[in-house]
């Protein structure tokens, strides 16, 4: 129901009633303005003016470009084919995981399988590529004897994507697939319907919204991503995000880059709502909250489940293989001439890399509990205060987020490189833009976990003379804990390994080790970017495991400090 200005208006005195609730919304819409929407209306002022006036000159140049408009049909072909790849890919290994009965150490496995690729760098992946189909491959020249062989154009970009991004897929399915009640498809197998007919008629059609959403966001990351399509692509299958990174970095074409990654936001925005509006015309609910008698899975029959399971592994056999050759690569002198042991590469990257890596680790060191913060609290106030436009902030608190990379990238360049805000070439534009592009994971996990909170749990509390402050402490905190958590990891790992939109702002005073990776790879420095990429994976690792046993130890704590408040 849209409020009228007479509903408004108790909001807004409640509002200024409570002054920690209204300095907390202004400040948090003065970050949002500043770092999310202020960028993007400089993006849309740089395509669409010229000399103070409206024009649409800057755009139409752009398209009378048959390089720029062959660029732009090669990303959509690259982004659709890695979407369907990606999300089969992703469907299959959820389908094995959760309906083929498998134990818990084979779930496990696959889970394991899918990590790799969302904590290493998004072009790790192609690195392999050469190193295993190279002119000089492992593969190719060592071992078939290939000379000559090219692993660089549209099949070998494709495939590498794939691999890289449709662990996506895979842990967006999964718990839809989950959550579809056995007893559905029971009923239908009564009904005397073979596996296949229930599959394609019950199980295939219930996960409908969970494949368009896997696609839709397989298409995003494809159409942002440039540093696959540089290394593998090249010259021979150009793609739109390359073209604008090259506009801006190598052509000193701010307004060309503005343009360029104003066409792709168009395609993203297409797929988008046509995903909506298929989603929106059926009905999907499986889980009613009635409790049934439980039943077995039975989706898939007993003799195909090892095979399903043989091939699952065989998938993760090549990300495993690509993943031991990275490191392989990374201790030898030169993979495919030289396999001398040596220690080199690390040494190059401990001594010409270390700023670049004491840089990444200050940045997302930083980026981290800010990105955790800022999470719960927005996810906090939309879900448990009453503000006038609390529903606006939640919307465009997710903008960064939907955007490709590339666009947030070049918009953060359009906006702070000239006055009245002037900020490239520091680390707080950096941050920032890890901050609003990475911490909607932690208020989407926020918002999902307090409405699943019985507002009776902090109403006895209250009942009990505790504050609202102590009531938050004790009662709320430890039960948003994992979606804090959960946002301390996204934004750091992402803080470790994304590139599509900070390769922009970077700065002699500030970089990146992904930046240092791309440059080692375009310089032919194999070993040291192996060595790089085999870095990042195990600080992530790390990382990934002292936050899992902080939020242990603090869930723990919590679980008790609850107890103890409704207990007496």
């Amino acid at each position: 129901m849209n409020q009228t200005p007479a509903n408004r208006a108790p909001g807004v005195r409640r509002l200024f009633q409570d002054p920690t609730l209204a300095t907390s919304v202004a400040i948090l819409w003065v970050l949002l303005g500043l770092f999310v929407l202020y960028p993007l209306v400089w993006l849309l002022v740089r395509t669409f003016t010229e000399g103070g006036t409206l024009t649409l000159a800057n755009l139409l140049a752009i398209l009378r470009d048959p390089n720029h408009r062959q660029s732009f049909w090669n990303s959509l072909l690259l982004a659709a084919l890695v979407g369907l790849a990606g999300t089969a890919l992703g469907f299959f290994f959820a389908f094995t995981a959760v309906r083929a009965n498998l134990s818990k150490a084979w779930g496990a496995v696959l889970d394991a399988a899918c990590l790799l690729p969302l904590i290493s760098p998004p072009f790790t992946t192609a690195i392999a590529m050469i190193f295993s189909f190279g002119p000089r491959g492992l593969i190719t020249y060592h071992v078939l004897g290939i000379k000559g062989f090219t692993v660089y154009g549209l099949v070998s970009t494709w495939f590498s994507e794939t691999l890289t991004f449709f662990p996506i897929a895979y842990l967006t399915l999964k718990p839809i697939l989950s959550g579809i009640d056995p007893n559905v498809e029971d009923m239908a197998f009564s009904l005397g319907s073979s596996r296949w007919r229930v599959f394609r008629t019950v199980t295939l059609p219930l996960t409908v919204p969970g494949l368009a959403n896997a696609f839709l966001l397989l298409f995003a990351a494809s159409l942002a991503d440039f540093a696959t399509p540089l290394i593998l692509a090249g010259n021979q299958f150009p793609v739109l995000p390359t073209q604008a990174y090259l506009q801006i970095t190598g052509l000193f074409d701010l307004k060309g880059g503005a343009v360029l990654s104003f066409v792709l936001l168009l395609p993203a925005m297409a797929v988008y709502l046509l995903q909506r509006y298929w989603v929106s015309r059926k009905s999907y609910v499986t889980i009613t909250g009635k409790v049934g008698a439980q039943t077995v899975v039975k989706s898939v029959a007993p003799w195909a489940r090892y095979p399903l399971l043989a091939a699952c592994l065989l998938l993760a056999g090549v990300i495993l293989y690509f993943y031991l050759l990275l490191f392989y690569a990374s201790v030898v002198m030169a993979l495919g001439a030289n396999h001398a042991w040596t220690l080199q590469h690390y040494r190059v990257i401990f001594t010409e890399g270390l700023k670049a890596i004491r840089d990444t680790l200050i940045i997302a060191g930083a980026g981290m509990p800010l990105g955790g913060l800022f999470g719960i609290l927005v996810g906090y106030l939309v879900v448990k205060k009453e503000f006038p436009g609390r529903h606006g902030m939640e919307v465009v608190s997710m903008v960064n987020y939907s955007l490709p990379g590339t666009i947030v990238g070049i918009a953060y360049l359009m906006a702070f490189n000239d006055p009245p805000i002037v900020l490239t070439g520091t680390a707080l534009v950096i941050v920032a833009c890890y901050v609003f592009r990475y911490s909607p994971t932690g208020i989407r996990a926020t918002v999902a976990t307090l409405q699943q909170i019985d507002p009776s749990i902090e109403e006895a509390s209250q009942s009990l003379g505790a504050g609202s402050g102590t009531t938050f402490r004790r009662i709320t905190l430890p039960l948003i804990l994992p979606a804090f958590f959960a946002g301390l990891g996204v934004v750091f790992i992402r803080s470790m390994t994304a590139i599509s939109a900070t390769i922009f702002l970077v700065s002699i005073n500030w970089t990146l080790i992904t930046v240092r990776i791309l440059e080692n790879i375009t310089e032919l420095s194999l070993g040291p970017a192996a060595a790089f990429s085999v870095l990042v994976v195990a600080i992530v690792f790390v990382v990934i495991a002292l936050i899992g046993l902080a939020l242990r130890r603090f869930r723990a704590a919590g679980a008790v400090e609850v107890t103890s408040i409704l207990g007496g």
